[in-house]
């Protein structure tokens, strides 16, 4: 039983870890965050692996769901876009 839970850490910081860049698209919105400039990133980083670390299954659906939001807003403006070619 302590190997699924090892797996499960572990699946969950690697998440973290590779996730890091594009945080915003699991949990802030489609934005980007903006960060100041200067400012020391590994703190950052632990917090976000840490998250990561525990909720990744639910930062994955909701990764999912700002995909789809995104797929859709792409999707009209392409329609916009090609309804307004002459």
């Amino acid at each position: 039983m302590n190997a699924y839970i090892y797996l499960f850490l572990v699946v969950g910081a690697l998440f973290g870890l590779a996730t890091y860049p594009r945080r915003h698209l699991f949990s802030e919105g489609p934005r980007p965050i903006d960060t100041p400039p200067g400012r020391a990133a590994i703190g950052d980083r632990i917090l976000w692996m840490l998250i990561c670390t525990f909720l990744w299954p639910i930062m994955v659906l909701s990764g999912l769901n700002s995909m789809r939001i995104l797929s859709r807003r792409r999707r009209q403006a392409q329609e916009v876009r090609a309804g307004s070619a002459p």
